[in-house]
This record gives structure tokens, sequence and C-alpha cells, in this order.
């Protein structure tokens, strides 16, 4: 079963709801950010980066970033920038991006889910990242940054999230700068809460689609606060971590893109003679740049063209489902065999790009000179994904681009009662 529960959410009030949310702080860096906040001083960049308030020169994990988070959180909490629901709710977050929707529940999971693995995970975390986070939420006193999960879909739990959208007046509507709808409503409802709550609870697994960070890093304060309070009930916040929980079939997977600096000594000749051994090679004739479009096919972009890779039969393994994903087939066959990239997370390399930015973005940097090849990917299914959790196998680095992103600020957690 999967436990969640509501909580009273720190959120906007509804004037500012569309200065205050931002994109997560993992989407862009340090400058980038400095640059989204000009004029604005809602944003909720000035917590999740609080770095930007301060000397460029101080590094990103230093004391005073999190200090820094910890103040202006609390400066916008009393200046009336947001308020806290009077009693525990649910919420539903509906995005909308190019005419399509995804319908969330917003809610508490539980650390100990996690632990015991009802909550499936398929990446790895850094160490660093992860301090980083911890840092930030024990500083914040508060889960900032909400963990995107997803279940397999349930139509009784759709109807319910449904009513309550029919029945309520939304108390956020807006829509962001790069165009995605926002809306949010509130689940206050008793009888409601407690039928999602059961529904929540006939659902063997969550699985993590974004966030293997925040989450890992809000189980870790958790159990910090479990030892310095070794009386807990297990009712207590700090036990349970802010997530956003959408039905699966409502999700949209972009491709991730993969663009290597140069060939590995080989010329491109040598190149295209040892990928052949592995993958049929088609030049392509199209209009455009070229998007594959079905599974184990790859699109090549080398000296100003583009190519159709198909994996040959046999090349991968087709009853593991870690292998036979597409990003395995060209990491095994191709870029670590042939252009020599043994380590995709540390390679300099290698770079990734993704789908959001277009495939041209990949073109262009091969045009300029600074990379030298490009591929363009098919994207990871979510049945990929829930069939990697399952198995409790780990995804490559860099498989899965989810859009549209969630925004952070619009829904706060405090871990002290």
């Amino acid at each position: 079963m999967s436990i969640i529960r509501p909580f009273q959410a720190i959120r906007p009030v509804s004037e500012l709801a569309n200065k205050v949310a931002a994109l997560p702080y993992d989407v862009m860096d340090s400058n980038e950010a400095r640059v989204m906040v000009v004029g604005n001083p809602y944003s909720f960049l000035h917590v999740d980066k609080a770095e930007i308030d301060l000397d460029p020169a101080i590094d990103l994990y230093d004391t005073r970033v999190y200090e820094k988070a910890r103040d202006n959180l609390n400066k916008m909490i009393s200046d009336g920038v947001f308020i806290q629901d009077a009693r525990p709710c649910f919420y539903i977050y509906k995005q909308v991006m190019n005419g399509r929707a995804q319908i969330g529940i917003v809610a508490c999971a539980s650390i100990d889910d996690y632990i015991n693995n009802v909550i499936k995970k398929h990446e790895l975390t850094r160490a660093d990242k992860e301090q980083d986070r911890i840092n930030h939420v024990d500083y914040c006193d508060a889960n900032t940054g909400p963990i995107f999960l997803t279940y397999r879909a349930k139509e009784t739990i759709n109807k319910l999230v449904n009513d309550t959208m029919a029945a309520k007046a939304p108390v956020y509507d807006f829509v962001s700068e790069d165009g995605i709808g926002h809306t949010v409503w509130v689940m206050d409802d008793p009888a409601a809460i407690e039928a999602i709550s059961a529904e929540f609870a006939g659902i063997d697994n969550l699985y993590i689609a974004d966030g293997h960070h925040r989450s890992a890093s809000a189980v870790r304060v958790g159990l910090k606060r479990r030892e310095a309070k070794p009386d807990y009930s297990g009712e207590e916040e700090f036990n349970y971590f802010l997530s956003v929980i959408f039905p699966d079939d409502q999700l949209y997977i972009m491709d991730y893109n993969r663009i290597v600096r140069d060939l590995n000594g080989n010329s491109k000749d040598e190149f295209l003679r040892k990928i052949s051994e592995k993958f049929t090679v088609t030049t392509y004739t199209g209009s455009g740049a070229l998007k594959p479009e079905k599974k184990h096919t790859f699109g090549m972009y080398l000296d100003g063209g583009w190519m159709l890779l198909e994996a040959k039969e046999g090349t991968f393994d087709v009853s593991d489902p870690v292998a036979r994903l597409d990003v395995s087939i060209l990491q095994n066959n191709l870029l670590h065999p042939i252009l020599g990239i043994g380590d995709p997370r540390t390679d300099k390399r290698i770079d990734f790009v993704g789908g959001i930015r277009g495939l041209n973005a990949l073109s262009d940097r091969v045009d300029d000179g600074s990379m030298a090849v490009a591929f363009s990917m098919y994207p990871t299914t979510m049945d990929d994904l829930m069939d990697i959790a399952d198995a409790g196998a780990i995804m490559p680095p860099k498989s899965t681009w989810f859009e549209p992103k969630l925004r952070s600020g619009l829904f706060i957690h405090k871990l002290s009662d």
C-alpha cells in the first residue's frame, strides 16, 4: 500500500502566485537564475537558489547560501507573500503544455515507503548534490521543491480529482513565461481527502519520475530528526515529504540527446565502418533534422548531414529492461567501444541536450565546431521506467526528460509541527 497524507501547505497569495512560481533549482545555473529574477523580488529562486543574492565568489555549498535561503523564505512568509492553510488538505495541480494536460495530486509521501521501496527509484544519486539538498531542507525546515511521483493510472482516482475540479474554483490559474498553464485547486473536503487516501492505500507502488536527489535528501533529513527525537510517533511532519503524484498515462517524456566532442581519433570513414558492425547506417534524405520514430533507431549528425542508425538484431539483450533501452544500446555499442565514453556521468567529452531545446541545438553545436557528432534519441517510455524500477535496476544517466517541469514555490511543506 502507498501512504499519502494531506498537509497544511504554505503557499503564495493568489495575486502573487505567478511571480513566485519558479522552475526547479537544477534546470539552470546560478548565472541564468540571476538573470531570471531581475525585477522580480518574489521569485522562489531567491529561496531555492539563494546564492543569487550573495557575492558570486561564494561557493554554492557555503553555509551562507543555506542561511540566506532560510532568511529569504522566512521574510517572504512574514511579509505576507505566503499564507498557510488552516487545516490539512490535498491540492490538485494541473499543467497544460501545447494543449496537453497532466493533473497531479499534491500530497505528502512517507519516508518509510521510500525506505521500504514502496516508492521505487530508477536513478543513482550523487553525494554532493544530495548533501546540498539535505542542508537546504534542514536550514529551511521545509520541503521547498516537490518530488515528481507517478503511479499506474486508476479511474477511481481520476474521478475524485475531476469532481473536485468541477465543484470548486481554482486558487491559482496563470500561464508562465514559457507558455505553460498552471492551475491549482484546494481539496479540503474531508470525505474527498479520505477517499483519495483510501484509493492510494490500494496502490502497490509509487515511482519517482523526477527528483531523486530531493527525495533522498528529504528522507535523510527525516531520519536525522528521528535520531534527535527517539520517542517520535511517526505522525510528525518530518516523516513525510512534499510530492506531486501523477497518473502514468498523462506524463510526457521527451528525448534526451547526446553530443560528443571528437571522434576518439577515428577518421570519418573509420568511424562509419566501426558503427556499421552493430548498426545499419542510412543517409537521411528528408528535410530538417532526423527525429527517430521508433525504438532502437537513432539520428546521427556528422559532417553537416544526418544519418539514420538502426540497431541490428542480436546486438542487445531484449530480455533485460536496462540493456534494451536505447540509451543503453547507444552507450554499449557505440559511445563506449568506439568513442571511448566509458562513464557518461563524468566524461567531459560528452554533453546532453534535453528535447525541449529542439534538434537544431544538436546540429548547431556540431556546425560551430565545438562538437564532432550528435545523436538524436527516441524517448524512453513510462513502461520502460516502471519496468526498470520494478526490477530494482538503475537507468543509465540522462535517460528521461520530463516536460512540463513542476514549478517550485506553489507549495511548501514545513517539517516542524
